[in-house]
């Protein structure tokens, strides 16, 4: 299936987890790709074990909290492939932390990563992708529908993920780009591994970020949504907010 062929994608976070396995699964499908991430190391090992199965991929270091570095990358997408036809935005951080203990800083950290970051690379993009009729995936959560016990900054970044890709998708249907987002729930990344409960946590509360499916979801699946909406396929989706969470939000 080659559903993006002469197609140019730029994606964040691309060096682990679901940013990987979107820039693979895009590759694979015939686009050309710029791999985006700010583990400068681990993204060139990655890209180079792609670029050897003969995939079009290149990797970028990109830190999507400086506008001028967001700029810079989607002009380097243009530059190398031509044109721009899909952004997706991945990169993302994730904060367990007792309300009363979350600091200025760490507030501040998640929401130049979370949300600033889309921001800047959405505005950077737009000019081109009305150019091609491109489209836009945000990686939002299933934390910007529901409250994720101890994560409040991080449901704030993901609950303004997902409206700000709502406005947009409003605000550009007529004009022929679409913008959408995915809700992922537990996913099986280096970000979900690393998950430590805060002392005295509530362990009733924490059940809420179990799935009904009891095993989490794999990057490559939810990858597959993200390809899915990318394509021509989903001609007529915009403004979604595509919810893959083993039914953790549906009690």
């Amino acid at each position: 299936m080659q559903r993006f062929k002469d197609k140019t994608a730029l994606v964040t976070g691309a060096a682990s987890g679901i940013g990987l396995a979107t820039a693979e699964r895009l590759a694979r499908e015939g686009a050309n790709v710029l791999a985006c991430d700010i583990n400068a190391s681990l993204l060139a090992e990655e890209v180079q074990r792609l670029a050897k199965d003969g995939l079009n991929i290149m990797a970028r270091t990109l830190d999507v909290t400086d506008v001028q570095a967001c700029n810079a990358a989607v002009a380097a997408a243009v530059q190398s492939f031509g044109k721009l036809d899909v952004l997706c935005n991945v990169a993302g951080t994730l904060l367990i932390r007792n309300f009363p203990d979350i600091t200025d800083a760490e507030w501040h950290s998640q929401m130049a990563i979370n949300i600033n970051g889309v921001f800047f690379l959405c505005r950077a993009a737009m000019p081109h992708l009305l150019e091609t009729k491109g489209n836009i995936v945000n990686v939002a959560s299933v934390a910007a529908l529901v409250g994720i016990p101890y994560g409040a900054v991080y449901s704030a970044t993901k609950g303004a993920v997902l409206m700000f890709t709502k406005a947009l998708a409003v605000e550009y249907a007529s004009k022929g780009v679409r913008v959408n987002a995915i809700c992922p729930g537990s996913t099986m990344t280096p970000l979900v591994a690393g998950f430590m409960p805060p002392p005295e946590a509530d362990f009733g509360l924490l059940g809420r970020l179990v799935p009904l499916m009891q095993e989490p979801a794999q990057p490559a699946e939810i990858a597959a949504t993200i390809a899915f909406i990318a394509s021509d396929e989903a001609r007529f989706m915009t403004g979604s907010g595509v919810v893959i969470d083993g039914a953790q939000t549906a009690v």
